[in-house]
C-alpha cells in the first residue's frame, strides 16, 4: 500500500514570560521520501536558553541539506547533529555570557524505517493505532528513579527535583545519546517529539488516543488545549512535532 505523511509542528509560550522551545520538521532538499524533525527545550535563564535550542535546529538544518541516505548511515547523522550542537552551545558562552543548555530529539524517516535519537528529558514517542510502541527514556533524576524502580510515575509528577537533568548539550560532560529505530513503517503510525512542558501534564494514552483519532494538526491544537487547561496559570513552553502515516 502506498503511504503518505501528515505531520505538523506546534508551539505555545505557556505561562512564560519567553518561549525556548525550537521545534521544525523539514523536507529533504533533493529525496522526497526522506524527512528530518528536530525539537531542542533550551535552558540557561533569560535568551540563553532560546539560544542554546536555536542552535540545535540550525545545525540540525544544515547537517541535513547534506545528508544522503544511501551513502550515509542515519545513526551517524543523528550523532552527529547532537554531538555538534553541543560543542556550538558551549562556544556561545564566550558570547553569550550565559550558561547556555538545551535537551535535543532527532528523528529520521526514510523508505520504511524511522530512527531517532535524544539526549536530555524532551521525549519521543511512537504510537500504532493508538498503541505505544516505544517511548525514550528521561535523561533526568526522577527519570533514572523510575528506571530503578525507587518511585513510579506518578510520584515523579511532584518530585521536588523533576526538573533535574543528568545530561544535557551544553554541559561539561559529553551528553548521553539514546538512539530508537522502527524497522516496519506501516498505516496507523505516529510519531511525536514533544517537550516536558506537554508530556509532563498529559499521559502516554491520551496523547496516543488524540493522535489516533485526529489529523496531525487537529491533535496538535488538542493536544496543546488538554495541557493549557492542566497548567493552573503555571504551564511551561509547549512544542511538538506530529508525523503520522497514512493511506497514499
Amino acid at each position: 500500500m502506498p503511504l503518505a505523511i501528515d505531520a505538523c509542528a506546534a508551539v505555545h509560550i505557556g505561562d512564560r514570560s519567553e518561549q525556548q522551545d525550537r521545534v521544525a520538521i523539514i523536507p529533504h532538499s533533493t529525496r522526497k521520501d526522506c524527512l528530518l524533525a528536530v525539537l531542542a527545550d533550551g535552558m540557561g535563564g533569560h535568551t540563553g536558553g532560546a539560544i542554546a535550542a536555536e542552535q540545535v535546529l540550525l545545525k540540525a538544518k544544515q547537517n541535513f541539506s547534506f545528508y544522503s541516505p544511501n551513502e550515509e548511515s542515519s545513526r551517524e547523522f543523528l550523532s552527529s547533529v547532537i554531538e555538534e550542537a553541543h560543542v556550538v552551545i558551549k562556544l556561545t558562552r564566550f558570547t553569550s555570557e550565559r550558561d547556555p543548555h538545551s535537551t535535543a530529539v532527532v528523528f529520521i524517516l526514510r523508505p520504511g524505517v524511522a530512527e531517532w535519537a535524544h539526549c536530555g528529558d524532551s521525549r519521543i514517542y511512537h504510537f500504532r493505532s493508538g498503541k505505544l510502541m516505544a517511548r525514550s527514556q528521561d535523561h533526568s533524576l526522577v527519570g533514572e528513579l523510575i528506571r530503578t524502580k525507587r518511585i513510579t510515575e506518578e510520584m515523579a509528577l511532584c518530585h521536588p527535583q523533576r526538573n533535574l537533568l543528568l545530561s544535557c548539550l551544553g554541559a561539561e560532560r559529553e551528553p548521553l545519546i539514546n538512539f530508537g529505530k522502527a524497522e516496519a513503517i506501516e498505516v496507523g503510525d505516529a510519531f511525536i517529539l514533544c517537550s516536558d512542558g506537554l508530556w509532563g501534564v498529559l499521559g502516554d494514552a491520551e496523547i496516543g488516543n488524540t493522535l489516533n483519532r485526529m489529523d496531525a494538526r487537529s491533535a496538535a491544537r488538542m493536544l496543546i488545549d488538554m495541557a493549557r487547561s492542566r497548567s493552573d496559570g503555571g504551564g511551561d513552553n509547549i512544542s511538538m512535532a506530529i508525523i503520522k502515516i497514512t493511506p497514499g
